[in-house]
């Protein structure tokens, strides 16, 4: 059994199955998280079959453990079904708004986690994977998905089959503010960055990719302005597409 404090990211996966009795038992538990008007805004795709793994590797770019992963889940901001029951009950649905998906949103998220903490629980390794929301509509196109679901996350599941080390966080006093906020002083920076910016292994980051410091790995190299600014244009033009966005926006 683990727990957050030795909670790791696992990319390699044994061969071992997951069955579908445990990851149901999991995926059922997870509902009791939090939900707005107890509504259950999301949904799960869950993936086994190499062929769709394989059409949703290159939305992940084509990251190894996509396909490598016993079982892929994709995790959906739902509106749809909750739109349909309305329907089906003489009411009148009013969520094909940008609100509307960003309740959806933290619905599926706070499920997400939920379900990943039960998991670290089981001993099952996995991996979140943030691309999810960089190529949206080819998730949306391989599996399906209609209007008003949004995916938002995907976890790569299986029994780890490594145990990398630990990842850095930062020190608490770097993000709890008291009472109100207070912005970061140049001092400030250096005392909550110091150990991050003095780990070996960053040190050596920067070295290889010949940059002066680690900010600049972050900014020049894996999250780029261009690149934001591109799957931006990308992920709006979903939103609109699934009807979370109206018809005269302009993307």
């Amino acid at each position: 059994m683990k727990n957050l404090a030795t909670r790791r990211t696992i990319r390699k996966y044994s061969d071992k199955e997951v069955s579908e009795e445990l990851l149901n038992r999991l995926l059922t538990e997870a509902s009791r998280t939090q939900t707005m008007g107890n509504l259950q805004l999301y949904s799960v795709v869950v993936t086994r079959s190499q062929e769709v793994k394989q059409q949703l590797a290159p939305a992940h770019f084509n990251q190894p453990m996509v396909t490598q992963a016993p079982v892929v889940l994709t995790i959906c901001a739902d509106f749809n079904r909750t739109s349909t029951w309305a329907r089906c009950r003489k009411a009148e649905p009013g969520y094909d708004n940008f609100l509307s998906f960003i309740n959806a949103a933290t619905d599926a998220l706070l499920y997400t986690q939920t379900l990943c903490n039960l998991m670290d629980e089981e001993g099952l390794g996995y991996c979140y994977l943030g691309t999810t929301v960089y190529m949206p509509q080819m998730i949306i196109d391989t599996l399906q998905l209609p209007k008003l679901v949004m995916p938002v996350a995907t976890l790569t599941v299986g029994w780890p089959d490594e145990e990398p080390q630990l990842s850095d966080r930062l020190p608490m006093e770097s993000f709890v503010h008291s009472e109100t906020y207070s912005d970061y002083l140049a001092n400030d920076i250096d005392t909550y960055y110091y150990n991050k910016e003095h780990l070996p292994e960053n040190l050596h980051f920067v070295e290889i990719n010949k940059k002066e410091t680690l900010a600049q790995i972050f900014t020049d190299i894996r999250y780029t302005r261009s690149d934001n600014e591109a799957m931006s244009d990308g992920l709006l033009k979903a939103l609109k597409k699934q009807g979370f966005l109206p018809y005269w926006v302009r993307i």
